[in-house]
């Protein structure tokens, strides 16, 4: 198999699972419509799908320390398709509820693997893991256009259709399984850099600005297309455009995060990037007309160049842990997010969409205040072990140098 050819295809079946994450926010228009289910409501069919996906991935994350798990890669695929697939058969809450959350058990289970294993097949590179994140947000960007051509031509008992892509992202996964086989890489990630050092005091202030980041996003995603209709006028389609430059958005913020990494240092990066979300999303909730759309590809933007970033700066803060570091930083963080969604949902019942969407101003210039105590860690250089090998992560880390 060609040397890229195993993260592209990592970066497609990314794309497939990460577009179930988006059809949830995607779906949530047509809840509304067909089910006149409140703000409240479908903040909780967003909470279902990202509380259980929170909590688990980093329980998955730490079995893929201790065991090689990569036949999770299209198992989760599907079940993560499967779960939305179902969502729209029933018209009970509880069962609307039950499968956006099988879902994001399918959801859970595929990052902390596909981040471990990305980053073997990477070979470390801030570029390369930009690229495989640019699949996920692919899918997210995606997710508005599929759910509206299934679902609006249709309606709901159509959702079944959407279970399509998760089979195909689980073929994909197979050559990736088969070439892992056949070079012997996908060892647990724990046994191939057990030498770095740990800096567990870092990592906890990433998480917490990851978390904030986190509350940001999933608060827009999931009201940023009825905010649309609401200031703007119009049907649907208003809503699904706004949700569309947010999920593409985050696909240009991807790619441009690793690129500007290979320039600048990552911590550095990532806290520009924050201090541009701050005005981008003071510029959705204060600035009237047309000119949301460019303050909601602004903020996508600002929100997802430091996404990969965060990703193996995790997993360098936890060089022993890698798999339970990708399982909180892209699981437990994002699960906070739609913990907080619900209440939003409940301010904007009470008073106004744009009254529960200002708080989120505060959010990313959170982030950029706990970014600002951040080192830099070193960079792994590869031991002998790890030239003998060719694992890329068998390597020994320093501990974070300070480049404040």
């Amino acid at each position: 198999m060609p040397r890229n050819k195993p993260l592209i295809l990592l970066s497609v079946s990314h794309a497939c699972v990460d577009l179930y994450q988006g059809a949830v926010a995607s779906l949530v228009p047509f809840f509304v419509a067909e089910r006149a289910y409140g703000y409240a409501a479908v903040s909780g069919i967003v909470l279902a799908a990202s509380v259980l996906s929170s909590v688990a991935q980093p329980v998955f994350g730490a079995l893929a320390d201790r065991w090689a798990m990569p036949w999770l890669l299209p198992a989760s695929t599907i079940l993560g398709g499967l779960g939305v697939a179902l969502s729209g058969v029933s018209g009970s809450y509880a069962l609307t509820l039950a499968f956006l959350a099988v879902s994001g058990l399918g959801v859970a289970a595929y990052h902390p693997e596909s981040a471990r294993v990305a980053r073997l097949v990477s070979e470390g590179s801030h570029s390369a893991m930009g690229w495989f994140s640019l699949g996920g947000n692919l899918g997210f960007a995606a997710a508005p256009l599929l759910v509206t051509v299934v679902v609006a031509s249709g309606g709901l008992r159509l959702s079944p259709l959407l279970v399509v892509p998760a089979l195909a992202g689980g073929v994909l996964c197979l050559p990736v399984l088969h070439a892992l086989r056949r070079t012997g890489r996908g060892g647990p990630s724990g046994t191939a850099i057990a030498k770095g050092t740990d800096s567990t005091a870092s990592f906890v202030r990433l998480s917490l600005a990851v978390v904030c980041r986190s509350i940001t996003f999933v608060g827009l995603s999931t009201f940023v297309s009825l905010y649309a209709q609401e200031r703007l006028g119009g049907g649907a389609s208003v809503g699904t455009a706004a949700l569309f430059v947010l999920y593409l958005g985050s696909a240009v913020g991807s790619v441009l995060g690793g690129r500007l990494a290979d320039r600048w240092d990552r911590v550095t990066v990532a806290r520009w990037s924050y201090l541009v979300t701050v005005v981008a999303v003071a510029g959705i909730v204060l600035v009237p007309g047309p000119a949301l759309y460019v303050f909601v590809a602004l903020t996508s933007v600002g929100l997802y160049v430091p996404f990969s970033l965060q990703i193996t700066l995790g997993q360098d803060y936890l060089p022993t842990r890698v798999g339970t570091a990708g399982g909180i930083v892209l699981g437990l963080t994002v699960g906070v997010g739609g913990l907080v969604s619900p209440l939003l949902g409940g301010v904007a019942d009470a008073t106004s969409l744009r009254t529960a969407l200002t708080p989120l101003v505060l959010m990313p210039a959170l982030s950029w205040l706990l970014f600002r105590t951040l080192p830099e860690p070193t960079a792994p250089k590869p031991t002998a072990a790890a030239q003998q090998t060719g694992d890329p992560t068998d390597a020994e880390l320093p501990a974070p140098r300070d480049h404040r």
